[in-house]
């Protein structure tokens, strides 16, 4: 019986071996451990050639891994008008390559309000966002792009940010970082059943129930404060109750994928995917 979620890693896993290394290394490698999912970290900038890319999609492809990848940090949808230039080519870059590569999705941090009301931001991110993927459309190239919910209450990036981005433009879905949402506040909240729930019957509303079947989501534990993240942990040594969240997610019937970003990376995902196995019934 297949799982109802892929489970991976953001980034290649730590123990990857020196060769072949690389992405393609870390393809083989996640496999080999049970993990059928990888988020290829290109956080810094783009540097892949097409060749590159070629023998990554094909990798993937013969070991059954799914790929995304998470774009570089440096992009901004509410960056000054001087700016934004720059942070559009990261993203439209990170999308074209992982295209290439045989990536479905492009996970992006979608920026800063810069003190201002998200409202107000909102009207600049989503035409510009939009954009973004007309061009990649009218190209060719079918990747999903996905702001990823942020862990600080400065940073765009709210579940309703993202979700308001997805109602709006075709072929934009969240990225549900699970670890940020609870963080976010930064108080402990988020970290019950109830409240877990409540996101995806939000979500559900928002973008409609087949959504939920093709979640992407970004797992760890986290340390916080009273403005939010301030880094991520291993799951033993953080509060975030990893078993609420796993029955919100049967019991809503999401499906998709799951990548841990934990100091441990492997290592929790697999804790991961043990205690979904647990909770579900699966597998």
């Amino acid at each position: 019986m297949s799982l109802s979620f892929r489970f991976g890693t953001v980034g290649s896993p730590i123990a990857t071996p020196k060769k072949p290394g690389g992405s393609v290394g870390a393809i083989g490698f996640s496999k080999s451990l049970g993990l059928e999912a990888l988020e290829l970290g290109w956080v810094q900038s783009v540097r892949v050639s097409e060749a590159t890319c070629a023998a990554i999609k094909a990798a993937a492809a013969e070991q059954d891994v799914s790929l995304s990848v998470h774009a570089p940090y440096f992009i901004n949808l509410n960056a000054a008008e001087d700016e934004w230039p720059k942070s559009r080519q990261r993203l439209m870059d990170a999308a074209h390559y992982g295209n290439l590569a045989g990536a479905t999705d492009i996970i992006f941090h979608p920026g800063s309000y810069f003190g201002n009301d998200p409202a107000e931001v909102l009207k600049t991110a989503i035409p510009r966002l939009a954009g973004c993927v007309d061009e990649l459309r009218a190209a060719g190239n079918p990747a999903i792009l996905r702001p990823e919910t942020m862990g600080k209450s400065a940073m765009l990036g709210s579940l309703e940010d993202t979700l308001a981005m997805g109602k709006t433009i075709p072929d934009v879905e969240p990225c549900l970082d699970f670890a940020h949402l609870h963080a976010r506040p930064g108080d402990g909240t988020v970290n019950t059943y109830e409240e877990w729930a409540n996101y995806l019957e939000l979500y559900s509303k928002a973008l409609g129930k087949d959504s939920l079947k093709r979640l992407h989501i970004h797992l760890s534990g986290i340390e916080y404060g009273p403005k939010g993240e301030k880094n991520h942990l291993k799951l033993e040594e953080a509060d975030l109750d990893l078993q609420a969240i796993f029955r919100a997610l049967k019991d809503f019937g999401c499906a998709g994928r799951i990548l841990c970003e934990s100091p441990i990376m492997e290592e929790d995902a697999l804790n991961m995917l043990k205690v979904w196995k647990e909770v579900s019934g699966e597998g």
